[in-house]
């Protein structure tokens, strides 16, 4: 009889901060001599790029995981564990996930990876992650305390390019742009004049002068915000003063990105760079007297008042849905009746400043809705196509129960054929092993054999006059509170 082959697949990653991309192929190459040197059968490589390891939203490791669901492999090869993953929680969920779909994984480093190692190089690999980020904090804070940048280039200024005496090039250090530095002095003294930065920013975008970002100015890029003092009337760099460490990043361990969390003021470092000062004291105190004096207006403190960044605001039937017919921008709320066009009344960059009533055209939308797409015609036909998506679920599903049939009949003779071994006195770890994983099979696989057949839905003889019924009451359906949200995002997914 034919031995068949473990089929072995390998996963490898580098990252930005502490590899190169061709380490990719120097760890595919040594999993590569382990597969060959155990007579295995390799049938996939997975890899992600420039990938922190400290993230599971990464698309090959993603893939990795569908197919070990999926039964596509026996063994998962790599260089390390921390190339599969930095982070204790999904390392710890990895191997269960592993385990669970009978697969094995083996690293060049650590060998094949069991509980002890999930719970020590996950904590070291934790410590590492935690330790890398404060050195890296403590460098950033010595380039500061030197003068130089930390980050990102401030707009109105480039980066200077010079030598230290060795030849070796000098990072860090910059030089003030005169042409963004006379647009920045330009909006300085257009918002002390009384100016609003929304048609500062409109000013902008008429006379083509592009934003920081090389796109549209917008009234946020102007003002910014007061307390992380973000945008170009509060930075701190245009008076010759550079501040560092207003606020740090989390990764938000759901979704693996990167969120802004503030820092105490107490916390901030502060460094003089008054020779990269690009307005002066007179024009910057005149604008945050002007900032102030907005703050102290009536209109801004009734607004305060409010708390109204606190409450979420509700996402309606045409949230994001409304194009400008001008120019295919977005339509926005204007208030709280009304959507208009965001070019026109944000950037100035479309003539079209009709707004129009949000209640008036969800009406309409809702009149297609009811009249054409929800018509007993197109309901009917729905009906058809489902009865024939049904009959082929329900074809695939018959092949699928032969298939499992014929796999629960064949693990069976497997586990008498090493039952019948034990008892003759033939016994050893690997054939426990073997048999426990064959348990396993075997109870998943007629837990799946017993589970109850889905019935086939029947629909109502009359569904289509039914469902018109109820899509003639759509709107006053809309306007129950409870069930609004879900109602919107049903009608949200049909519109789009």
């Amino acid at each position: 009889m034919k031995r068949t082959l473990a089929r072995a697949v390998i996963y490898a990653r580098y990252s930005t901060e502490l590899q190169r991309e061709a380490s990719i192929e120097d760890q595919v190459r040594s999993c590569m001599a382990e597969i060959n040197m155990r007579g295995l059968d390799l049938v996939k490589t997975y890899s992600d790029h420039a990938m922190s390891g400290a993230t599971h939203l990464r698309p090959g490791y993603q893939k990795l995981l569908e197919d070990a669901r999926a039964g596509t492999f026996d063994i998962v090869f790599s260089e390390a564990l921390d190339r599969l993953s930095r982070d204790q929680e999904a390392i710890a969920g990895l191997f269960k996930r592993m385990t669970f779909a009978n697969v094995k994984i083996i690293t060049i480093t650590e060998g094949e990876i069991n509980e002890l190692h999930v719970g020590l190089k996950g904590t070291m690999n934790a410590l590492f992650i935690k330790d890398l980020a404060i050195k890296v904090h403590r460098g950033l804070e010595g380039r500061v305390r030197q003068g130089k940048l930390a980050g990102g280039l401030p707009y109105g200024y480039r980066v200077q390019r010079c030598f230290s005496d060795d030849g070796q090039p000098l990072t860090g250090l910059r030089t003030i742009d005169p042409h963004e530095a006379s647009v920045i002095q330009h909006v300085f003294k257009m918002f002390v004049a009384g100016v609003s930065p929304r048609s500062i920013a409109k000013a902008l975008n008429t006379e083509g002068i592009p934003a920081p970002s090389g796109g549209l100015w917008a009234e946020t890029t102007i003002r910014g915000h007061a307390k992380r003092r973000t945008g170009i009337l509060r930075n701190d760099n245009y008076r010759g003063k550079l501040v560092w460490n207003k606020q740090r990043f989390v990764k938000d361990p759901n979704s693996g990105k990167r969120l802004a969390r503030s820092n105490p003021e107490s916390s901030w470092v502060w460094q003089d760079a008054s020779e990269l000062r690009i307005i002066s004291d007179v024009l910057w105190n005149k604008t945050e007297v002007m900032f102030k004096k907005i703050r102290n207006s009536a209109d801004v403190q009734k607004a305060m008042k409010t708390r109204f960044w606190e409450r979420r605001r509700p996402k309606h039937l045409l949230s994001g849905l409304v194009r400008c017919g001008c120019c295919e921008g977005n339509f926005v709320g204007i208030g709280r009746d009304y959507l208009a066009c965001s070019a026109a009344r944000r950037f100035g960059t479309c003539k079209n400043r009709n707004g129009i009533r949000r209640k008036d055209l969800e009406t309409a939308v809702l009149n297609v809705l009811k009249n054409s797409l929800l018509s007993p015609e197109l309901v009917a036909e729905f009906i058809r196509t489902y009865h024939q998506e049904v009959n082929q679920h329900n074809a695939e599903a018959s092949t699928k129960a032969d298939l499992s049939r014929k796999r629960l009949a064949k693990i069976r003779k497997q586990i008498d054929s090493i039952v019948d071994s034990i008892a003759d006195g033939f016994k050893s770890e690997s054939m426990k092993i073997r048999l426990e994983q064959l348990e396993t099979e075997r109870a998943d696989l007629e837990r799946l054999m017993t589970a109850p057949i889905p019935s086939t839905i029947r629909f109502h003889p009359k569904l289509p006059e039914i469902y018109q019924a109820k899509v003639e009451r759509l709107a006053e359906t809309l306007a129950d509170s409870e069930i609004r949200d879900e109602a919107n995002e049903l009608l949200r997914g049909l519109i789009d």
